[in-house]
């Protein structure tokens, strides 16, 4: 072994005075607490085929299948393949999981007599499947086709009357996740840009998190360091293999970290943003993505650090050049650059940042009206953060 893989490295003591260290490196010999969730995930190419598996694995024998419009073809293809488990398709999975749509999948499932679901699809797929884990008690089995990373969380989300409610619960955590990279070949490009750049604003939310953790600080760098690396091959390449499963690892671990952490500034933002004016959920991430970045990294100099590891800056770098890499990477990826984009009318920011006041998340940086407005006017107008 020794001739094949060459001597080992001296080993070197470490300081024992944590006075020397950076920050950052101090920061992670701090009490932490770090509950695992309980997630079996099966990887690799042409996994799909092993649902049947995994659903006996949850004793499902009447399954109801989930997916958008767009994606009922895929929808046929996992019911084809779970033969007399599948028992029906409900192809109406929509954005923001409106409360109707929830409604109308419940009647469906009551009606086949169901006993678990396939959410087989992107973000609003998974989301739909957890409703029904929620309101109904249904296991379900997540086929993710895009890197939205909502298949790893307990967080789920339901729109009523324009505002979108959220929670935890580990009921509606996936009973496994079966990540096939070769589901995402046909994703388009644009779609693909816009759902990696929501699973990185997962992974920087969770390094700055009141409740993370060594472990959630590792695998946030890994997953922004997989996508930062994959996205831009995809961009010029949507057809490469190796630049799609990697991203697709990457929002595996950026989804880990937003299950294992509390939501801050960002997500908050674009709830509110999603809910009231029916927002592209993963677009909303890619806008605002740069802009709480630089809010509130200047405020937290360990999670600064990391990204910028994770992104390859040197360690000179400092919090302004961490938010210049990500506004970099999102200009190179051609993600949208402004809420105007969107279609967000410039009257609509007054209410937007009302609520977003009247019920904030936990932030490492206090938010005040002023500089909330003035946040989400740079990102309406496109405006460097």
């Amino acid at each position: 072994m020794a001739e094949r893989f060459g001597a080992p490295a001296p080993f070197r003591r470490p300081d024992p005075d944590i006075r020397h260290m950076p920050h950052w490196r101090r920061r992670m010999t701090d009490s932490f607490v770090h509950e695992a969730l309980p997630m079996r995930v099966v990887f690799g190419a042409g996994s799909m085929a092993r649902l049947p598996d995994e659903a006996e694995r949850i004793g499902s024998r009447r399954i109801l299948v989930l997916s958008t419009p767009q994606q009922r073809e895929l929808a046929q293809r996992v019911t084809a393949l779970l033969g007399e488990r599948a028992v029906g398709v409900f192809d109406e999975a929509r954005m923001h999981v409106p409360v109707e749509t929830v409604a109308a999948a419940e009647a469906v499932a009551a009606d086949l007599a169901v006993d678990g679901c396939v959410a087989a699809g992107g973000g609003s797929t998974v989301g739909l499947g957890k409703a029904l884990a929620l309101r109904r008690g249904l296991p379900v089995l997540a086929l993710p086709t895009t890197y939205a990373g909502s298949e790893m969380t307990p967080i789920w989300g339901l729109t009523e009357n324009a505002r979108k409610r959220t929670g935890r619960a580990p009921a509606v955590l996936p009973r496994s996740v079966v990540y096939d990279p070769e589901l995402t070949m046909t994703l388009p490009v644009d779609v693909s840009v816009t759902s990696g750049l929501n699973a990185v604003a997962h992974a920087v939310e969770a390094l700055y998190a009141p409740d993370g953790s060594p472990v959630v600080t590792a695998m946030a760098e890994q997953g922004v360091r997989d996508l930062a690396t994959a996205l831009p091959l995809i961009a010029d390449d949507p057809r490469d293999r190796v630049g799609r499963a990697t991203a697709l690892r990457g929002a595996w671990l950026c989804g880990a970290c937003l299950g294992a952490t509390t939501m801050g500034l960002h997500h908050k933002l674009c709830h509110v943003l999603g809910g009231m004016l029916d927002l592209p959920h993963a677009a909303t991430h890619a806008v605002m993505l740069p802009h709480v970045a630089a809010y509130n990294l200047p405020a937290v100099p360990a999670a600064a650090a990391a990204l910028r590891r994770s992104l390859g800056l040197n360690d000179t770098a400092d919090a302004a050049d961490a938010v210049a890499a990500l506004t970099a990477l999102t200009a190179r990826l051609g993600a949208p650059g402004s809420l105007r984009d969107l279609g967000v009318a410039e009257s609509d920011l007054a209410r937007v940042a009302e609520e977003v006041l009247a019920g904030p998340y936990a932030n490492p940086r206090p938010v005040n009206r002023p500089e909330l407005t003035a946040l989400l006017h740079a990102a309406w107008t496109g405006d460097a953060p």
